[in-house]
């Protein structure tokens, strides 16, 4: 399911802020390189999650799932002269990667790579996060989203990716889709959990923005 029209989708991108040059390269890489490029938050996306960390400028962020590196990179351009950006992926063959776009960047400083399961990562990390994005494995987003939940600053910012599943939550969903069944539980915490409110935009493939009172 086309959320919106690929006419439209250029014509965003179009009318918004460029895609910096780092990231353009990033970008081409993970296309040329990288299994499941789709996964690449991109360059509408990107500039969008760097105008919430630019709007929130953050201490600390948490990403969960790095992937080649593109949303920590857009989220890091929010981060004042302390501020730090823990990223947390699972796959340590990413690495590479990541590691050669971070260093081109003007915040290799102020990242910190985490390789390894999130779930356990998270509960070690003395930090009290400002802005969270959560990008990684659908099935468990309800329980990272409780993880991080109490780690939260007041005003804290917890972006969800990928919440429309290809528009696939408002569809009958097969017996074996258990990243659907996920989703469409996790998007139905986010509005009932008293702790937060929330709004979804339409956004690719759709994005959560959930504010923590």
């Amino acid at each position: 399911m086309d959320i919106v029209s690929s006419k439209i989708e250029k014509y965003l991108e179009d009318c918004s802020s460029d895609e910096p040059q780092l990231l353009q390269e990033l970008n081409q890489e993970t296309w040329q390189k990288v299994l499941n490029p789709l996964m690449l938050s991109g360059a509408y996306q990107g500039r969008l999650l760097s105008m919430i960390s630019k709007i929130k400028s953050p201490l600390n962020i948490l990403e969960i799932g790095t992937y080649t590196g593109y949303a920590t990179l857009c989220l890091a351009e929010g981060l004042g002269e302390n501020g730090m950006i823990h990223t947390i992926d699972i796959n340590e063959e990413l690495r590479p990667i990541q590691s050669k776009y971070f260093e081109k960047s003007p915040y290799n400083h102020q990242i910190k790579q985490h390789v390894g399961n999130a779930l356990e990562i998270i509960p070690i990390l003395d930090v009290k996060f400002d802005l969270v994005f959560i990008d990684a494995d659908k099935i468990n987003y309800a329980n990272y989203f409780h993880a991080v939940i109490n780690k939260m600053n007041t005003d804290g910012i917890i972006l969800s990716d990928n919440v429309l599943w290809k528009g696939k939550v408002v569809e009958p969903i097969a017996l074996n889709d258990f990243d659907t069944k996920a989703l469409v539980s996790y998007n139905k915490l986010l509005k009932e959990d008293p702790r937060i409110e929330t709004v979804l935009l339409p956004i690719r493939d759709g994005l959560t923005i959930s504010r923590v009172k």
